[in-house]
């Protein structure tokens, strides 16, 4: 159901107070007024720039006063008729007790003649008197067909507008910008480039992210070329994204959640599978959600998760999800954390959008069990210390990038995880020494946290996928054994 249908059945049922919320006041007053036409409405507006603007009469001296704007609804009314006062950005007078009251009083009034409130605001800051007096209702984004009609408008010559795949992935760039942002990001793309592409569009995208404070564009060019091992799980997603799921959103593949011990390229394939599969990946920052007044954390996640899904289709990286969380048990926060932890773990299991989530963790015992159901993700990996085989890619890999002779000795390296043959690497270039040298400053993770590292292969045994064999997880000690988890009988001594 559009916008304007869902604001007609509202005025029709004399919901006397309505919240909009959206950023393109202009289109929704023009969607407004379109629909009182139809209906034979009258419609007046009012912000504090222009004052009251009633069709057909001026305005008065006091036009401007806030307390006159919402008393001059009552001229509007007529016998038999519907009458609707718009009042832009009011949420910034919504902190005076006595325009609180007037407010409050007007909506009550307003079932006997038909006098509708519409507050215009791009967020929803209702005071504790009048939530129980007003309905939300939100102006959608644009839609897919919307955004193409404004580059068809602007791109008006022949070539401008690419067709084909070329134009699916442009506008799958456009979706989540508003009107004027798309507008700007089309003219840009036709100075800089002649014509419409969607590179300009990421660029303006990364923008509106990056005022927004609480997500980050990445949009970085390395696919699984760039990445060592993982055979298992690089294979199952590249097979759940590359599905064609557009026109059935039951299939849509929801997310994996990755556990092992720091270092072992969860986050470096969470940026490559984004690059692999032709998807922007959105990296969000849970620390940034948390303000400093009261509600505003829990507003802030919410935005966020709107923000992901108006970007859909995309892959949303969560690093690090027990520390994020980290308060969720506790009582520090007045239950803030519980409270955004609910608010995603509802998001996780009933959202509709093409988005895939990729959340890591080092330490499973502070994640609460429920985290990792069924229909979450759609599967939960566990990624080892990598093989034998897998370290000959990765030192493959990093010796090429950092230009070191192939045939030297490397150091041994049986603990090593994929960070340290970078850091190996790497310090290797940066001081112009041979490899066995700079390994010397290299102290694997295995060793200094190897009681945690047991521990987690331990927990992860018969539990979690195997990242980088097809099945379940199993852990062999250093003889080739599985290691199995033993319970002891508590009747036993």
């Amino acid at each position: 159901m559009t916008f304007t249908n869902r604001l007609a059945e509202y005025v029709r049922a004399c919901f006397t107070g309505l919240w909009i919320e959206s950023h393109e006041h202009q289109d929704a007053l023009v969607a407004m007024a379109q629909l009182c036409r139809q209906e034979d409405w009258r419609m007046a507006t009012w912000d504090i720039e222009q004052g009251l603007k009633i069709p057909g009469t001026e305005t008065g001296a006091n036009a401007s006063d806030p307390l006159a704007a919402i008393r001059a609804v009552n001229s509007l009314a007529t016998p038999d008729g519907t009458a609707i006062l718009v009042l832009q950005n009011f949420h910034r007078f919504l902190q005076s007790a006595e325009i609180v009251q007037a407010l409050a009083q007007q909506v009550v009034t307003g079932k006997q003649n038909r006098t509708i409130i519409v507050v215009l605001a791009p967020v929803v800051s209702l005071p504790v008197e009048l939530e129980k007096l007003f309905v939300v209702l939100e102006h959608e984004l644009p839609s897919r067909e919307q955004l193409e009609e404004i580059a068809q408008g602007i791109a008006t010559e022949e070539g401008e507008f690419p067709a084909g795949r070329e134009r699916e992935t442009l506008l799958d760039a456009a979706v989540g910008l508003t009107r004027y942002e798309a507008e700007n990001a089309f003219s840009l793309s036709l100075v800089r480039e002649g014509r419409l592409t969607a590179s300009t569009l990421w660029q303006q995208k990364a923008q509106m992210l990056k005022k927004s404070g609480t997500l980050q564009l990445y949009r970085g060019g390395d696919d699984f070329s760039r990445l060592g091992g993982l055979s298992a799980l690089k294979a199952f997603t590249k097979r759940a994204l590359l599905q064609p799921t557009r026109d059935n959103p039951l299939k849509r593949p929801r997310g994996v959640m990755l556990l092992s011990p720091p270092g072992c390229g969860k986050s470096q394939f969470c940026k490559a599978l984004g690059s692999e599969v032709g998807r922007p990946v959105l990296i969000l920052d849970v620390g940034s959600l948390m303000g400093s007044l009261v509600g505003q954390s829990e507003e802030r996640t919410r935005h966020a998760l709107k923000t992901i899904d108006a970007m859909a289709p995309c892959v949303v990286m969560i690093d690090e999800v027990e520390k994020a969380f980290a308060g969720v048990n506790g009582s520090g926060d007045s239950g803030v954390s519980s409270r955004m932890f609910g608010t995603f773990l509802s998001w996780l299991s009933d959202h509709e959008s093409d988005v895939f989530v990729v959340c890591t963790a080092n330490d499973v015992s502070k994640l609460p069990p429920e985290f990792g159901r069924s229909e979450r993700f759609d599967g939960v990996f566990f990624v080892d210390l990598p093989s034998r085989e897998e370290k000959d890619a990765i030192w493959h890999i990093y010796l090429q990038l950092f230009e070191i002779e192939p045939n030297q000795r490397r150091p041994q390296d049986d603990n090593f995880t994929g960070a340290e043959i970078r850091a190996c690497c790497r310090l290797a270039a940066l001081l112009d020494v041979p490899l066995l040298q700079a390994a010397q400053n290299v102290v694997p993770v295995a060793v200094t946290a190897a009681e945690s590292v047991e521990r987690l292969r331990t927990w992860a045994s018969g539990r979690c996928l195997d990242a980088s064999h097809p099945g379940i997880y199993q852990h062999r000690d250093g003889s080739g054994k599985t290691r199995r988890r033993v319970s002891r009988d508590s009747s036993n001594n």
